[in-house]
């Protein structure tokens, strides 16, 4: 399921963002960005996203930004003394009156070192950078969920559907092999009368018997309701059950493709592809389901 969520810590020293994302998918699938030398904290990092997500692209961007301090800028009092003691022994030679300016000092190569590039050991960062990540996830976490009230509304209403034409089919189920019965006594009954021959009433009913066996799907209409009532069972979690959910589509439609093969009915054939399209979309939003 797709969502957004952020958080931010501020330190004297220290400022950390967090910025997680989630796409559809069918595993869990961890992308992390981040600075220079945090992605060691990645195996810390995934462990706490799977709390949160079970399954699904999640893309994360740490940051962590150090203020500088005047710590971090060192100067060589060395360096600095022979840079000044050979610009006056030149001024002296070549008769400049003027004297080197301390700013004009400072800025050359060596006189002054940053020490704020250093690199610190980022696990020291993980204290701070572990609850903000979790803040970032619980925001998530509530625009997901929000979006999921959504999404099983429509899916609910799908399988609905899915239920109301099948209650049409097993209704019209027993009238198919009556109907096949009636249209093959009436072309027997004219063939016979044309031909002026007979038939024996054991071979018509072998026949209807036979159509019945081959027509008869009362086993899938059950199969298919059961499914229906397990999908709505496994909605009404709390816990991630997309995975289930995505195994009884495909049983579901399994079973009405069987129902479509197996029934010789113009009717039945219409409520089955009612039933197609609402497990097609069905599978399409299961997609985000986690």
């Amino acid at each position: 399921m797709t969502g957004f969520g952020e958080a931010h810590a501020q330190l004297p020293d220290r400022a950390v963002s967090v910025e997680v994302r989630t796409i559809n998918g069918r595993y869990f699938k961890l992308m992390l960005k981040t600075g220079e030398g945090y992605s060691s904290l990645e195996p810390l990092i995934e462990g706490v996203a799977r709390t949160y997500v079970k399954r699904g692209n999640v893309q994360i961007q740490l940051r962590v930004d150090r203020v500088s301090s005047p710590d971090d800028f060192q100067i060589n009092q060395e360096v600095l003394r022979g840079y000044r003691d050979q610009l006056v022994a030149l001024c002296r030679r070549l008769h400049i009156e003027d004297q080197p300016r301390l700013e004009a000092l400072l800025a050359l190569p060596g006189v002054v070192t940053d020490r704020s590039g250093v690199q610190r050991d980022t696990a020291e960062d993980w204290p701070l950078v572990q609850p903000t990540l979790e803040a970032a996830l619980a925001n998530l976490t509530k625009m997901r969920r929000e979006e999921g009230a959504a999404l099983a509304a429509d899916l609910a209403a799908n399988v609905k559907e899915i239920g109301i034409n099948l209650d049409r089919i097993a209704q019209r189920a027993p009238v198919v092999a009556e109907n096949y019965r009636d249209r093959l006594v009436e072309r027997v009954n004219r063939a016979l009368g044309t031909l002026d021959a007979t038939v024996e009433p054991a071979d018509l009913l072998r026949e209807i018997s036979l159509f019945g066996e081959r027509s008869d799907i009362s086993e899938e209409i059950v199969r298919l309701r059961s499914h229906v009532d397990q999908f709505n069972a496994y909605l009404a979690e709390e816990e991630s059950s997309g995975r289930k959910l995505e195994f009884l589509t495909q049983e579901m439609f399994r079973e009405i493709n069987t129902i479509g093969s197996k029934s010789n009915d113009v009717q039945i054939a219409r409520d089955v592809i009612n039933v197609k399209a609402a497990i097609e979309r069905v599978r399409e939003q299961i997609q985000n389901v986690e």
